[in-house]
């Protein structure tokens, strides 16, 4: 039961983070452009990965409900989490992205990590989910 309360509460509160932070994000075009220039020239691209970024938090927030039956989507959520912190990471060691940046992308990183170990800790071989699962 800890082990579901973990995942639970890990992908719950990435949801919720992520959901401000993408919202906040729509409204935050012009002032991207502002400091770190040039402005936005194509804002398809970026209303489009908002777009689908706010979708992977509400699919953080599905995984909370009930993390035994969405585990198999846990493992995307890593993956959701690294597509960005290591071309971030990439970047910034080529001098390309702002310290605030990689800071934002480091967060990516904890949730990956965190994400993983709720897939672990709700693996059907784990002691907590065999007392759970045995009639």
């Amino acid at each position: 039961m800890k082990s579901f309360r973990f995942a639970t509460w890990t992908f719950r509160l990435a949801g919720i983070y992520g959901l401000v932070v993408i919202l906040l994000g729509y409204f935050s075009e012009p002032q991207i452009g502002r400091d770190y220039p040039p402005a936005v020239t194509h804002v398809e691209y970026f209303y489009g990965f908002m777009g689908l970024a706010l979708t992977f938090q509400l699919i953080f927030l599905l995984i909370s409900t009930d993390p035994l039956r969405y585990r198999p989507l846990m493992l995307l959520a890593v993956m959701e989490k690294l597509v960005f912190f290591v071309p971030a990471m990439i970047l910034f060691a080529r001098h390309q992205l702002p310290p605030p940046t990689a800071g934002g992308a480091a967060i990516d990183l904890v949730f990956a990590v965190l994400f993983l170990m709720s897939y672990f800790r709700t693996s059907p071989a784990s002691p907590a989910v065999a007392t759970i699962a045995a009639p």
